[in-house]
């Protein structure tokens, strides 16, 4: 039985479409060998299988499938489930529609990264690598043992006040007036002046020796799969033939973060590294890692200073941070300083968000990076699970032309409204994104998956 799609809704003279539905659908519509990359950020399946299927209404498993995951899922999301980028027949799919040689770059979750890459492997897909997006703004989900236990024998902490003026004001208290804000206990506290909470002092000998113990360690990092369909022949006669194969090293290098966008209509906010207006990028600075990092201090204190030695060092003979075999460890590239001298970008804010709800917004700045890296110019870029559409801008930014597949219809109108305001220019966009948060109570920055 063949699934009725919708119409595709074209964006920024054609160079972006967003096709709402399923992306199993979509993509089984679409013509073989027909996308040059594919960048995308599926649903981490973050809930485990004992809270999904353990209460009343969670969808059943069925025989053997471990990945009928279709319960509450991250942030309570219903699309956080792993039923689509865990399976070897939706990447089977992605598979068939993609250019030999092209490669797929799919963000993951710590906990369920090895499923998708096992399914994209299993697909027929080689792994080329795993890529890093590390941060120091994740926030840690514990659960406090000492707590639980206290909690298990029903005994009550001491209370202890937190004067209100430490609580911070609710993200949407503009000019007095709150809104919709769901957590009544925030407003309560604002009226009288403090918060009572149960204090750190254990109520019971049992939890006093647990106490400190949690379940979760502070998320800093989000890995990214990156594989490629096999070649025909060689990587030359691959590139000739279908432009795909390749990864763009000098576009992607890290240390010149002058930017030039020949698109839009004021260059302060997003585009590309300059150069590309001379038809390529200058060969300076560093070889790209496999890791990119948002810039926090907390990132950056895990690498130690350096200043990077004058003397020739081969690969393999204890140069660390040799990028050339038999080359200068790095005055070349004036690499005093942190270690941690790679791409960098912070995390979605809101100009990034552009009002959108979505709770696993990626930045632009680091969806262009990825773009450039595995698509050649002017390629088409697929994303299966588009969330706020930040693919298709960073796709346009770089030049390319983007497929961007949606399911949910609160999400669709969020890529809409993105796409509108990607050639506006900084002012519009800053305009939107500060209107939208302080109607509807938005984040400032993502909380990790998407």
């Amino acid at each position: 039985m063949t699934t009725k799609l919708a119409p595709a809704q074209i964006f920024l003279d054609g160079k972006v479409e967003l096709r709402p539905g399923d992306c199993r659908d979509v993509i089984r519509a679409m013509p073989d060998d027909s996308i040059d990359s594919v960048v995308t950020d599926p649903p981490y399946a973050l809930v485990s299988i004992q809270k999904r299927f353990g209460k009343e209404g969670s969808a059943p498993t069925r025989d053997g499938d471990v990945y009928s995951r279709s319960s509450a899922g991250f942030m309570g999301k219903q699309w956080d489930t792993g039923e689509t980028a865990f399976a070897v027949e939706f990447w089977a799919e992605v598979f068939r529609v993609l250019k030999p040689g092209g490669h797929v770059v799919a963000f993951s979750g710590t906990r369920t990264y090895h499923r998708m890459t096992v399914a994209i492997e299993d697909a027929g897909f080689e792994i080329r690598d795993q890529l890093a997006w590390v941060y120091g703004s994740g926030f840690p989900k514990s659960h406090d043992v000492s707590k639980a236990i206290d909690k298990h024998f029903g005994a009550e902490r001491e209370k202890v006040r937190v004067d209100a003026s430490k609580l911070g004001n609710p993200p949407n208290l503009v000019g007095g007036a709150i809104k919709g804000d769901d957590r009544p206990w925030r407003l309560e506290a604002l009226e009288r002046g403090y918060h009572e909470k149960a204090g750190d002092e254990a109520a019971t000998p049992q939890a006093a020796e647990w106490q400190g113990w949690g379940t979760a360690l502070k998320p800093a990092w989000e890995p990214i799969c990156l594989a490629r369909k096999p070649l025909i022949g060689t990587v030359a006669a691959n590139v000739l033939e279908h432009g795909t194969g390749a990864l763009n090293i000098d576009g992607c290098r890290v240390g010149d973060e002058e930017r030039f966008n020949p698109s839009a209509s004021s260059n302060d906010i997003y585009g590309q590294f300059k150069g590309d207006e001379s038809g390529g990028r200058a060969t300076t600075g560093r070889w790209p890692a496999n890791i990119a990092h948002d810039g926090s201090d907390e990132v950056l204190a895990g690498f130690p200073d350096s200043k990077a030695g004058t003397e020739t060092t081969a690969r393999g003979t204890g140069g660390i941070w040799s990028d050339v075999s038999n080359s200068p460890c790095g005055p070349q590239y004036g690499d005093s300083g942190s270690a941690a001298r790679f791409f960098y970008t912070a995390k979605a804010d809101k100009l990034d968000r552009i009002g959108s709800k979505h709770p696993t917004v990626k930045p632009v700045v680091l969806m262009q990076w990825l773009v450039r890296l595995v698509t050649p110019k002017g390629g088409l870029v697929l994303d299966p699970f588009a969330g706020s559409g930040s693919t298709g801008e960073a796709a346009w930014r770089e030049g390319m032309r983007c497929i961007l597949i949606e399911r949910e219809e609160e999400y669709q109108s969020d890529i809409a409204e993105r796409l509108r305001l990607a050639d506006k220019g900084p002012a519009t966009r800053r305009a939107k994104a500060i209107k939208q948060v302080a109607n509807d109570n938005l984040p400032l920055f993502s909380t990790g998956a998407a």
